[in-house]
C-alpha cells in the first residue's frame, strides 16, 4: 500500500509489533499506540523532516504516552523512512513499467511524457518526490517522466477518466452496432 491513507497505520502496526517484541519502548505499548489511526501519515513527514525531525519525533511519541530513549527515537525514524521509501519505490516501479511498455510498444529509443500527480504524500513528504523521481529514472533510464502537480484534485481526475471511459464504451457500442447491421445486410 502506498496511499497516504495507510502509511501512518503501517508505521503504527510496526511500532506496536516491535514494542511487543521488546525492541522499542522497553517493551511497553501504550493504549494510544494501540489505537488504530493514532499514528497519522503526517507524523511520518514530521519525523523525516530535515533538522527538526527528532524534536517532532519526541513530541509525537510523548503524545502517544510512550516512554522512549534516544535509540527508540532513531528506530522510529528508520521505520518511518523504510515505510515511506517503500511507498515511493512501489509507485516508481509501476510508473517505470508503464513508461517502458509505452516506449517499447511505440518502438522508441527514448520516451518522454508528463505525469500528473496529486496527493498529500507527494506534495508534503520531505523525501517522497525525490525518491520517486530517482527510482523511476533508475528503472526506466530511456524514459523521461516530468511530474506535474495536479491542481484539479483527484476527484476531478476520476470524473474525467470515467467520462472518457464512457465515451469510449459508447463509441465501441456504435461500432459494434454498425458491424451487426452490415452482417445482417449480407
Amino acid at each position: 500500500m502506498i496511499s497516504g491513507m495507510y502509511l501512518g497505520e503501517i508505521v503504527r502496526l510496526l511500532l506496536v509489533r516491535m514494542a511487543q517484541d521488546g525492541l522499542l519502548f522497553q517493551g511497553q505499548v501504550s493504549d494510544q499506540l494501540q489505537t488504530p489511526g493514532a499514528f497519522t501519515t503526517s507524523f511520518i513527514s514530521e519525523v523525516e523532516e530535515e533538522g527538526s525531525g527528532p524534536q517532532h519525533t519526541e513530541r509525537i511519541l510523548t503524545g502517544l504516552s510512550l516512554r522512549w530513549s534516544a535509540v527508540d527515537l532513531r528506530a522510529v525514524c528508520l521505520v518511518c523512512d523504510a515505510v515511506s521509501s517503500r511507498a515511493a519505490r512501489l509507485c516508481a516501479a509501476a510508473l517505470a513499467a508503464v513508461a517502458n511498455r509505452i516506449r517499447t510498444n511505440r518502438g522508441l529509443q527514448q520516451f518522454q511524457t508528463t505525469v500528473a500527480v496529486d496527493g498529500t504524500v507527494y506534495k508534503k513528504h520531505p523525501n517522497f518526490k525525490a525518491e520517486l523521481q530517482d527510482v523511476v529514472q533508475d528503472l526506466a533510464p530511456q524514459c523521461t517522466l516530468d511530474f506535474l502537480v495536479s491542481v484539479d484534485g483527484s476527484g476531478k481526475g476520476a470524473a474525467m477518466v470515467t467520462a472518457v471511459a464512457q465515451r469510449n464504451a459508447a463509441q465501441s457500442h456504435l461500432i459494434d452496432d454498425e458491424e451487426d447491421e452490415d452482417q445482417d445486410q449480407n
